[in-house]
């Protein structure tokens, strides 16, 4: 079995580069974000309590204010103003105040800003001429010299579109931070993935129609101390110039079929970076030893011959990689994506399993070829259905062994001599017969030999009763001979007709494939085979149908038998008693 287990170990490697090659595609990074988005948004932990106040600019405020987007800056102004009477510690605008609009507007916002204003600059990608420029969009100069602080209010969108990058440092949501605590936040490594807290209205969110006015739709002292983010969080779709509603696809999407609003996703960076709740990449290098440890491991769980054990352990090593890759993210805030371990484990399983059904299926093609004309249909079925209840590699094993040769073929032989196919159905008449009587009674073929039969009992299949089914076959064979004369008398001389001698012999053996790497067949040998050879040549010197060995009577539960006489078979020294069934005659 040791090539059968290289076999699957090179199969577990070549399934472990497969996952190792496929891993540099794109579509597989899709796979890991996926898995991500399951994973990161079970059982999310949520800070002790929310950082951020979102002000909304929705669909109520537009009803109350009734005015068509972009607002008067007029507005924008007056919430700052309110914000700051209210005790908001920093406010910030998801909005980009770009261009000039009405002078006396601009000069409102200009003069409600300070330093604990923070407003939102954009970055886009411009065809030019001679390449694509990128081209910051900031606000107008005079805010940023009315103290105002600028913070890039883009996010990355995966090539799914999911947003799930953590902006770099300088982001609206890391300048507000800074603002509202005074220092640097702790800064995050590159390719940190954003922990969400659930999908859209996960913050707490007021109207922009009721900031406006807190001291008359809000509790008294609800801005106090409060961090606030402005910015759209529309329900529905609007025309606007900025072309549409400012919405993303979250982890969250997939499960809840809702966009969350661009507010609250920089909401949720700021969340992360105040309380470090941002999930770190694992490097690949780590990815591709768990793909190899996955490949490892679904080559042990392919060891147990059983389906049931290999499918077992195979779903709790795919369990394990789930449950740990959710666990590195919980208390590790590690990303650990548990798609390349699971992939090569279920490769190298599948694979070894596809090899494993056709190894079987060829062998059970080999046992039916090699044992369905020798042996019984019901213990070929049994050998197809268990194969190692045969050992093909070769076993001493305890036999009983019977040959049956037919006499009277010789006279048969001359006067068919010129018709060789007549011949061929003669002796083919003769030994179908015998040899259905040979597997009636649980027996193995080993071989014809002109006229005579070569066949044992006990192998391939145990037979506890292995001597007494010889000896019934033995008996078989024998009283069966009228019924054979009489279906070839019409082909045979005058007076002709063929008789038979059994010797039966048995003791220990080696029974196994045996002949060459190329041709082969299932055998025996031993000092109890040539006995019973020898044993069969005695029948007609002592004028009895069948010849038994002492070994084989010793262990026999047939009552019918009575020694004939002692003899010493030529290459042994020591005599051995003989015996013979009752009722038969030569």
């Amino acid at each position: 079995m040791r090539w059968l287990r290289h076999s699957h170990a090179a199969i577990a490697a070549l399934a472990t580069l497969a996952v190792l090659a496929l891993a540099l595609l794109p579509a597989w990074q899709e796979l890991r974000s996926r898995a991500f988005d399951v994973l990161s948004t079970w059982d999310a932990p949520l800070p002790d309590e929310p950082g951020v106040v979102l002000v909304a600019i929705d669909e109520p405020s537009f009803d109350a204010l009734d005015e068509d987007w972009p607002w008067p800056r007029g507005y924008h102004a007056q919430l700052v103003t309110a914000l700051r009477e209210a005790g908001a510690v920093a406010v910030g605008f998801d909005v980009v105040f770009a261009d000039p609009t009405d002078t006396e507007e601009d000069a409102a916002l200009v003069a409600a800003v300070g330093p604990d204003t923070v407003l939102a600059s954009s970055q886009q990608l411009v065809e030019r001429d001679y390449g694509e420029t990128l081209v910051e969009t900031l606000p107008l100069p005079e805010l940023s010299e009315a103290g105002a602080v600028t913070g890039l209010a883009g996010v990355t969108m995966d090539p799914d579109g999911v947003v799930r990058q953590l902006p770099y440092e300088g982001g609206l949501a890391w300048s507000l931070l800074q603002t509202a605590q005074g220092t640097d936040p702790a800064a995050a490594p590159d390719g940190a993935l954003i922990q969400y807290f659930g999908g859209p209205n996960s913050y707490p969110t007021v109207s922009y129609y009721q900031a406006l006015e807190p001291e008359a739709y809000l509790p008294p002292g609800f801005f106090d101390g409060q961090v606030v983010l402005v910015g759209l969080a529309l329900q529905t779709a609007i025309a606007s110039e900025e072309g549409g509603v400012d919405a993303f696809e979250t982890p969250y999407t997939a499960s809840s079929g809702l966009l969350t609003p661009g507010v609250e996703v920089q909401a949720t960076v700021f969340d992360n970076l105040r309380v470090g709740l941002w999930i770190a990449r694992a490097p690949e290098w780590v990815l591709a030893l768990l793909a190899l440890l996955g490949g490892l491991f679904g080559w042990l769980a392919s060891r147990p011959k059983a389906l049931w054990k290999r499918g077992l352990a195979l779903a709790g090593l795919l369990a394990l990689c789930v449950l740990g890759s959710w666990l590195a993210v919980r208390t590790g805030r590690t990303w650990i994506a548990p798609v390349d371990p699971m992939a090569s484990a279920l490769l190298s399983v599948l694979g070894i399993g596809v090899v494993d059904f056709a190894r079987e299926q060829k062998q059970r093609k080999e046992i039916q070829g090699a044992f369905s004309r020798y042996v019984s249909p019901d213990m070929v079925d049994r050998l197809v259905a268990d194969p190692s209840l045969l050992q093909l590699g070769g076993e001493k094993k305890e036999l009983s062994v019977l040959f049956a040769d037919i006499r009277g073929f010789t006279t048969i032989s001359e006067a068919l001599k010129d018709d060789p196919q007549g011949l061929v159905a003669v002796i083919n008449d003769i030994l179908d017969p015998l040899s259905e009587i040979v597997i009636a009674h649980g027996g193995t073929i080993d071989k014809y030999m002109g006229d005579c039969i070569m066949a044992f009992w006990n192998a391939p299949l145990d037979d506890p009763d292995h001597r007494a089914n010889a000896l019934k076959a033995g008996r078989a064979m024998v009283e069966a001979l009228p019924g054979i004369n009489a279906a070839i008398a019409d082909r045979l001389p005058p007076g002709a007709e063929v008789k038979i001698g059994v010797g039966i012999n048995s003791g220990t053996c080696v029974v196994g494939n045996m002949g060459s790497s190329k041709r082969f067949d299932y055998s025996i040998l031993g000092d109890t085979v040539n006995a019973a050879s020898r044993l069969e040549g005695q029948c007609k010197e002592l004028g009895i149908p069948i010849v038994i060995g002492e070994s084989t009577v010793e262990g026999s539960t047939e009552a019918d038998l009575k020694r004939v006489t002692s003899l010493t078979l030529r290459g042994k020294s020591q005599a051995m008693d003989v015996y013979t069934l009752t009722d038969l005659e030569a």
